[in-house]
């Protein structure tokens, strides 16, 4: 039996793009991702004003995050995304599946509106959870 177990029980919605329930259990190692913005290694903000490049660079930064730590997106549990109001959601959905759509079990996710972001030029900010099993 695995460590992780994704849960899309019956009286639920069931969507391909998230799960809506994932358990971790036994020995592992829990991964805390604090929220990505769209700003490169030389903290600069990429995509200005694009939530489409911003969310590129998002899904990029969580990728680095993710391998510094010997992880990948397939080890992902849980993600929480804070987008500006007003930003087109279905343009940042269609770049994160580009990182996202081939998972077997995607992650649990909740998404927010927000009224801004830490700087008024960030538009998209996601935080994450992953799990990595002891083997």
């Amino acid at each position: 039996m695995s460590n992780i177990q994704y849960i899309n029980p019956d009286g639920l919605s069931k969507n391909p793009a998230f799960s809506q329930v994932v358990t971790t259990h036994g020995k592992g190692k829990t991964i805390y991702i604090g929220g990505q913005d769209a700003v490169n290694a030389q903290g600069e903000i990429v995509g200005k004003g694009d939530i489409g490049e911003q969310t590129e660079q998002v899904m990029k930064n969580l990728q680095t995050a993710l391998s510094a730590c010997g992880a990948t997106f397939d080890n992902l549990i849980k993600l929480s995304i804070h987008i500006v109001q007003g930003q087109d959601l279905y343009r940042g959905f269609q770049v994160s599946q580009k990182f996202l759509g081939h998972l077997a079990n995607p992650p649990a996710i909740t998404g927010f509106f927000v009224a801004a972001l830490a700087n008024p030029n960030y538009l998209i900010e996601i935080d994450a959870i992953a799990f990595i099993p002891e083997e």
